[in-house]
């Protein structure tokens, strides 16, 4: 019986990852300027597509 390999899908690992921590960062408010908070975010997001572009390029799909 084959095994199926399951890829790890980087967008949404990273994406999950970021939210996380900036749910916890705001409960604790240890940010508490949203102008921050959206900067973070937007290169954050910006960081987890590219990882999930080099990670597609090096599989070569």
């Amino acid at each position: 019986m084959k095994q199926r390999v399951h890829r790890t899908d980087w967008m949404a690992l990273l994406s999950g990852v970021l939210f996380i921590v900036l749910g916890i960062l705001i409960v604790t408010r240890a940010i508490t300027d949203w102008l921050v908070l959206g900067g973070v975010t937007v290169l954050g997001l910006a960081f987890a597509g590219f990882v999930a572009i080099i990670a597609r390029v090096v599989r070569g799909k």
